[in-house]
């Protein structure tokens, strides 16, 4: 089987191409599984590869990730890098097909894959095929069509950061029919807000963007479509596309995109459908809990952890030692900030530095460090706190109004394999807050049996 899926992999490297530009150099590369589907009619077509890496490591040099290409019916489709140890399942969009027979074929991508990775029999796979047909009874169908095409960087291709792992999408009705808005979780970012901000005043070390939205018609016809650009400009879609997914690059160190560029190797997560009402963006990492240990392991071999980090220094303590908030309130022109009591002591997110307050209202994440050698079970009591703003770049502060406090959805820690436990606290009501003032709640202990 292995010989036939070489000779056949060799006849169609010599016409593989993308109708929008040339593939991936070619590299070698070794079968993994192969698929094949027969279809009465056009569909989106997707696939989930379940795959299994036991020698995988995202935290440790050399050993990072084994990269797949999937290749659809003799043509490049995208690269996906395993960044899981063990077996973990995949999802992925493969673009619009038409009635008949197709062929999707999975292999090792040897060039992109991890040093001490290469080779037979470090990574397995099976491919599972699902088509999408357009049937009006189908609200999935639209918005799988519509979604990106995400191209890779060009300063990561074969450094195994900043990857988009994860897409989801919001539905939004419009007067002339809805929208869908798409956004895409990267495993970090390399630049734009240090990692010791961003657990303060986001609580996670990912990159969430909202990379692309269009209105439709009620007939799925396209009216707008715009993108997230550098320096987080809306701008409108004007580029390529493959069959009706639009075609986007990563441009930025921040993970911004334009629908223009260079690089050839792409990503295709299948978008999941998701409702934020009342949540924040975050929790879509609560429902793959496993982008929290992505994100820390990526984190370590980075260097970015360290035992006794300061703020300003681009470098956190280990995930694993924060205790995570999430909350909904009016912030309004005052500043938040979360605090845990341990003991007599109470520890604040935002460590003492007014810019790692949070000021945005809706619902939002912070996250307070806890110092070396306390147990997050040893937290008594939460706290949300307001501040007045600082005067920023010369102007006066804005007058400072009271915050009003809705919720708190969550407040968690990490167990030892990063992956988030049950909340401490939760809370529903209405709590005014004014500047220089606080909202405490006590940690309730579970009781034990009997």
């Amino acid at each position: 089987m292995r010989a036939v899926l070489l000779l056949m992999l060799v006849a169609s490297l010599a016409s593989l191409r993308l109708e929008s530009q040339p593939p991936p150099a070619v590299a070698q590369v070794l079968p993994v599984d192969e698929e094949a589907i027969t279809l009465d009619r056009a569909a989106e077509l997707t696939a989930v590869v379940s795959a299994t890496c036991g020698e995988c490591a995202w935290d440790l040099p050399g050993r990072e990730a084994v990269i797949f290409r999937i290749i659809l019916d003799g043509k490049y489709s995208q690269h996906l890098p395993l960044v899981r140890t063990g077996d973990a399942e995949y999802t992925v969009a493969l673009g619009g097909v038409a009635a008949g027979r197709h062929v999707v074929r999975v292999e090792v991508d040897q060039a992109t894959t991890a040093s001490a990775l290469r080779g037979a029999g470090m990574a397995s796979a099976r491919v599972t095929l699902k088509p999408f047909f357009d049937d009006k009874a189908n609200p999935s169908f639209t918005p799988l069509a519509l979604a990106p095409f995400l191209y890779a960087r060009p300063n990561t291709v074969g450094k195994f950061t900043d990857v988009p792992v994860f897409m989801w999408y919001e539905t939004e009705m419009t007067p002339r029919g809805r929208r869908y808005r798409y956004s895409v979780i990267f495993t970090n970012e390399d630049g734009g807000t240090q990692t010791d901000r961003l657990m303060a005043t986001w609580g996670r070390t990912t990159d969430i963007e909202y990379v692309y939205s269009v209105e439709v018609d009620r007939d799925g016809a396209i009216l707008a479509e715009d993108y997230q650009g550098p320096d987080h400009k809306t701008l409108r879609f004007a580029g390529r596309r493959d069959g009706r997914h639009p075609l986007l690059w990563v441009a930025t160190d921040n993970n911004m995109v334009k629908d223009s560029g260079e690089t050839a190797i792409r990503y295709a997560p299948l978008p999941e459908p998701f409702d934020l009402t009342n949540v924040s963006r975050e929790q879509v990492m609560d429902v793959h809990p496993w982008m929290y240990a992505v994100a820390s392991k990526e984190m370590i071999r980075e260097g970015k952890i360290a035992a006794n980090a300061q703020p300003g220094t681009n470098t956190i303590p280990d995930p694993r030692r924060y205790v995570y908030f999430e909350a909904c309130a009016t912030v309004g022109t005052s500043a938040v900030a979360f605090g845990v009591r341990v003991g007599e002591s109470w520890i604040a997110s935002d460590r003492g530095r007014a810019e790692y307050r949070i000021v945005r209202d809706g619902c939002f994440r912070g996250a307070v460090p806890l110092p070396d050698g306390v147990d997050p079970r040893e937290v008594a009591a939460v706290r949300v706190s307001a501040f007045e703003r600082p005067p920023r770049n010369g102007a006066p502060a804005p007058a400072a109004t009271a915050v009003e406090l809705t919720r708190i959805n969550r407040v968690f820690y990490l167990d030892p394999l990063y992956l988030p436990m049950r909340t401490l606290v939760e809370w529903r009501g209405l709590e005014t807050i004014r500047p220089g003032s606080h909202f405490d709640l006590p940690v309730v202990k579970p009781q034990p049996p009997g």
